[in-house]
């Protein structure tokens, strides 16, 4: 017996992942489904494959109550905080994820990339000089930028992603300083700091960490307290490592800072609710792009297609035994 797909995230466009999946199981495709229409439609199905970047889903208990067969919950992402892990491990239900996966995640530079675009689209007001051209006008008097030469760059973690964004950096001529208890950076021109330092010098401050217990409202008020008035803040981590109350207080009471961000945070279930992007209707100081950093030809085919091999291997090794009428185990063919 074959075993059940529930696909809740568009694939169908991605080469090779379709093939992957369908070689494996019997799939079932959701592109853009709703809580409600998961939760009718997970019951006999043994797996989810999913990605937060176009989700509005949580797979927590409303999900998981109805997910009587559900044995492994695949995400083509590295974080998971759309998951709610400690309630998949108390029914049984593995996680298969990209955030261990190191040396196939290193070949990913997506999201590094996107984050150095944000910041030169923010620091060259590109998308507000664009929006002038397109009014009829052609004034760049409005649109004076900076040059990266002359800027220090704080990075935030220096993992795959950080220490890629910081080796951009370096090659445009900024100072870059790296603010990391858990890494020892090595490389020549890139500067090690502690908080304190980083915060005050940085004149641009990128945020590459993941979402865990540590890192919720990381960056808050006594953070901003301590940067720069006109620094722009760049995060294409996870939303939920800034308090978005704090940002919008120091964006207000500092007229020059900026922000540039793919992430908002509680961004699966309210995206519709958050306040920056209230605020970005009238603002030309904020920069929001819909979760995109990893979402070029590339990167897609690179970890949907490694998810998908996950998967898989999974049901292939016998760990996710699909079971018959009669209780017994059956093998996934």
């Amino acid at each position: 017996m074959r075993p059940h797909f529930l696909v809740i995230t568009p694939v169908r466009h991605i080469a090779n992942v379709p093939a992957i999946l369908e070689e494996t199981g019997e799939v079932t495709w959701l592109d853009h489904p709703s809580p409600a229409e998961v939760t009718e439609r997970i019951p006999g199905h043994q797996a989810i494959f999913t990605n937060p970047n176009k989700s509005n889903v949580f797979l927590g208990r409303e999900v998981l109550d109805a997910a009587t067969d559900l044995r492994v919950i695949c995400t083509a992402s590295t974080g998971t905080n759309h998951i709610d892990k400690a309630l998949a491990a108390s029914r049984g239900v593995r996680i298969l994820a990209l955030t261990e996966e190191r040396e196939f995640i290193n070949r990913i530079s997506s999201t590094a990339e996107h984050a150095f675009a944000l910041m030169m689209a923010s620091l060259r007001h590109i998308p507000d000089s664009f929006a002038s051209v397109r009014a009829g006008e052609w004034d760049y008097t409005r649109f004076i930028g900076r040059q990266v030469d002359h800027l220090t760059i704080g990075v935030v973690g220096y993992g795959r992603l950080g220490g890629m964004f910081s080796r951009y950096c370096r090659a445009f001529g900024a100072r870059v300083l790296v603010v990391d208890p858990y890494k020892r950076v090595e490389e020549p021109g890139i500067e090690q700091t502690d908080l304190e330092t980083l915060l005050a010098a940085a004149d641009v401050i990128s945020l590459h960490v993941h979402a865990t217990p540590e890192t919720q409202g990381m960056v808050d008020a006594g953070w901003f307290a301590r940067m720069k008035p006109e620094v722009l803040l760049v995060n294409t981590a996870r939303g939920d490592v800034v308090d978005e109350t704090a940002l919008l207080a120091f964006l207000d009471a500092n007229p020059g800072a900026r922000l540039a961000t793919d992430v908002l945070a509680n961004e699966v279930r309210g995206k519709g609710e958050s306040p920056l992007l209230a605020r970005a209707k009238g603002s030309d100081r904020i920069l929001i792009t819909p979760h995109t950093g990893g979402m070029t030809r590339e990167g897609q085919e690179i970890a949907y297609g490694h998810a998908a091999g996950m998967l898989r291997r999974f049901f292939a090794d016998g760990q996710g035994q699909v079971t018959g009428p009669s209780g017994h185990a059956l093998a996934a063919s």
